[in-house]
């Protein structure tokens, strides 16, 4: 099996990494010293390589699932749960789930929440971030899962948990699996109907951002909202 220990000490990245430093490795030579172990085909870092290229890159690598992994040659489930673990714990950095408190003050920090899991996503998901009186996120909700259109987005499913969890505010989010997250004219009557509901409920609707390819549109400063 290809361990690290069978590579030469030049090209060991644990070596590498103690006396250069995490910056000088590549993402093969990282997921190397995460995974220990190769292949009987190939040694660690060829595996490494193979499989992030096999992802996707290292934003595929980082939001694929277990089904996914399981697939790729050399990666059983020790190895599929290594790479899932740190990816969880990339996640958490970057969102207020790591026990922070984590304030929403413009709309790019609420797309810095969502952005990492929506922008990969190959159906359309509807989300809510929910906010206290102070715009601390209180949760992130999944609403639904599929095309969006004003006879699925129910606003008693959008404000259901809002009303459980004593929600002041909102703000709704959805991705476009093509990519481009120009709003449709579904998305905007989507938006006018649930700002007029959450009018009514008091539960301000804040902002609807729409996410795309590592890219957002928010319709608040779009001036819709």
């Amino acid at each position: 099996m290809g361990r690290i220990v069978d590579l030469s000490k030049s090209e060991r990245p644990r070596e590498r990494l103690m006396k250069y430093g995490a910056k000088v490795l590549s993402n093969a030579e990282l997921l190397a010293i995460i995974l220990r172990t190769g292949s009987k085909k190939e040694n660690i870092v060829e595996l490494s390589n193979r499989v992030i290229k096999e992802s996707g890159g290292l934003n595929g690598l980082l939001t694929s699932d277990l089904e996914a992994f399981r697939n790729l040659y050399g990666i059983g489930k020790a190895k599929a749960a290594q790479i899932l673990a740190v990816a969880e714990i990339s996640k958490r950095f970057n969102s207020y789930k790591d026990g922070s408190e984590y304030k929403i003050l413009k709309s790019f920090d609420a797309a810095n929440l969502v952005m990492s899991e929506m922008s990969s996503l190959k159906q359309e998901h509807l989300m809510t971030i929910l906010l206290n009186t102070r715009n601390i996120v209180i949760c992130v909700e999944d609403i639904s899962i599929g095309d969006l259109n004003s006879s699925i987005v129910h606003p008693r499913e959008v404000f259901c948990e809002a009303i459980k969890k004593n929600s002041a505010s909102i703000i709704v989010c959805h991705n476009h699996p093509s990519g481009d997250p120009s709003p449709s004219s579904e998305d905007l009557n989507i938006t006018y109907r649930l700002k007029e509901c959450g009018k009514i409920l008091g539960i301000n609707l804040l902002d609807h951002l729409i996410i795309g390819n590592g890219k957002y549109i928010s319709l608040k400063e779009k001036g819709i909202l």
